[in-house]
């Protein structure tokens, strides 16, 4: 990737927004169908203890402490020809793509049904699954605030990214219902495996066009590499950010919400509303997601006028009058009224989230000169994990409360059911509560936030003239 060719980014492009945007959409796939169907998958396919299946993710989360912001600080340290980002993705893809495969191999496709072997089995694809995921996804995430730096090609083509992610959002949720008639039914074991296959030859072809018409760096960046601070230097800029820890601690508590809904889902469904069909669930989910692509256009129109910060707190508010329904619900109908209108919820999440992060790196170029895209995503991933945790804690807690450590599903009682809704909506509702006084603390809006947006225009004027 010469020179040149990046220089061409000054300008908007649909053609190159669309391009990017396909490297949104093989990320979500992956990680989304991911969280959709792993739990399901060791839980009730290969049947591993809920407690073990807990510990997994503790562990997993540990590793990602030190992986997600070594991978980010490494990152804006690389030098190459192509760039800082793009060899990371050029070496990622391809591994990223057959985890899809491996995922859902386990000891038990060849007929070894010994507990521990299929746990540890679980342990290492997810974690080698999470090592190229990330080194792919802080990348490519990393690019967008470099690639689209003023305000408006940054509006345009986040709303390209938005509704890429969207979409990517309901294929990896009614995708695998195509391959997979009953999530949960052990008889479809292979199921899930071809749905692998479907899945790593489709991030290919997203992970290529991306690479060839998407992925472009820009010039006046090229040199950021020499004055970028060493990474346990980085990392405790990162850390001492007031904007970056609060928005930190409340994104925690965000994708709990995003983590806990697919994940439980597919039992919520099947045991809570009666739903049978494993496509009508994963069509309920991505009903809610489609109908964020109405709330998006609407919470669009309220971040201009009163700003990213009090954006987060209304929209929550509206989040959480959405959820409250699922602890009283129990048929089908309910269900895809109430899924329709958590989308706003899911919209506003999905739509500020990146803007914010994009005011704070800004912020943060002022203050060392260079662009540090990935070590704040890198940080930033880390502290996500803590929302897996929580999510696994609880479903922990919740299903050894009633009984329900091993899947079985002639053995759900009054309180599985009860315990379902709980991790559905309780759980959620007071997630986001904590979130709201977390963006409440944020101090980057209003007039400071103009500030910076003013001065980080001089120094990028700046830096052009040197190139």
């Amino acid at each position: 990737m010469n020179e040149t060719k990046r220089d061409e980014t000054q300008e908007f492009s649909v053609r190159h927004s669309l391009a990017f945007s396909c490297a949104s959409l093989a990320d979500v796939v992956t990680y989304q169908s991911f969280t959709f169907l792993i739990f399901t998958f060791y839980f009730t396919i290969v049947r591993i203890n809920v407690v073990l299946i807990s510990i997994g993710f503790g562990i997993w989360s540990i590793w990602n402490a030190i992986n997600d912001p070594l991978l980010g600080g490494l990152s804006d340290r690389t030098h190459t020809k192509w760039g800082r980002r793009i060899p990371w993705i050029m070496v990622s893809l391809i591994p990223l793509a057959l985890m899809m495969i491996f995922l859902y191999t386990p000891p038990i496709s060849f007929g070894i049904t010994d507990e521990m072997s299929n746990f540890m089995y679980f342990l290492i694809i997810i974690i080698v699954f999470e090592l190229f995921y990330t080194m792919f996804s802080i990348n490519q995430t990393s690019l967008f605030p470099e690639v689209f730096i003023d305000k408006e090609a940054r509006a345009k083509a986040n709303i390209f990214r938005q509704i890429f992610i969207i979409v990517a959002l309901i294929v990896a949720f009614i995708l695998p219902t195509l391959f997979i008639p009953d999530l949960t039914d052990r008889q479809y074991l292979s199921n899930y495996w071809n749905f692998g296959i479907f899945t790593c030859v489709l991030v290919i072809i997203l992970g290529l066009i991306f690479l060839k018409w998407g992925a472009r760096e820009k010039a006046e960046f090229k040199e950021d590499y020499k004055d970028m601070p060493g990474l346990f230097k980085s990392f405790k800029i990162c850390v001492k950010n007031k904007n970056f820890r609060w928005t930190a601690f409340s994104l925690i508590f965000i994708w709990f919400v995003f983590g806990m809904l697919p994940t439980i889902l597919p039992l919520y469904g099947k045991f809570v509303l009666g739903i049978q069909d494993s496509l009508i669930i994963a069509v309920l989910l991505a009903l809610a997601f489609l109908s964020a692509v109405i709330f998006i256009i609407i919470w669009q129109k309220v971040v201009i006028k009163i700003g990213p910060r009090k954006t987060w707190i209304y929209s929550m508010l509206v989040w959480i009058l959405a959820m409250i329904p699922l602890l009283f619900i129990s048929d089908m109908i309910w269900g895809f009224i109430v899924f329709f209108f958590i989308g706003s919820g899911l919209a506003a999440a999905m739509f500020l989230r990146d803007i914010t992060w994009a005011d704070i790196i800004d912020e943060d170029e002022l203050n060392t000169g260079v662009r540090r895209e990935a070590a704040y995503y890198g940080m930033n991933a880390l502290f996500m994990r803590f929302s897996t945790i929580l999510i696994f804690l609880a479903i922990s807690l919740v299903f050894t409360s009633t009984g329900w450590t091993v899947y079985a599903p002639e053995k759900v009682t009054p309180e599985v059911i009860l315990g379902l809704r709980l991790l559905m909506g309780v759980f959620p509702i007071i997630a986001l509560l904590i979130a709201i006084f977390g963006f409440y603390m944020y101090p980057l809006h209003g007039e400071k936030l103009k500030e910076v947006k003013k001065a980080l225009e001089k120094l990028h004027a700046e830096k052009k003239s040197k190139v």
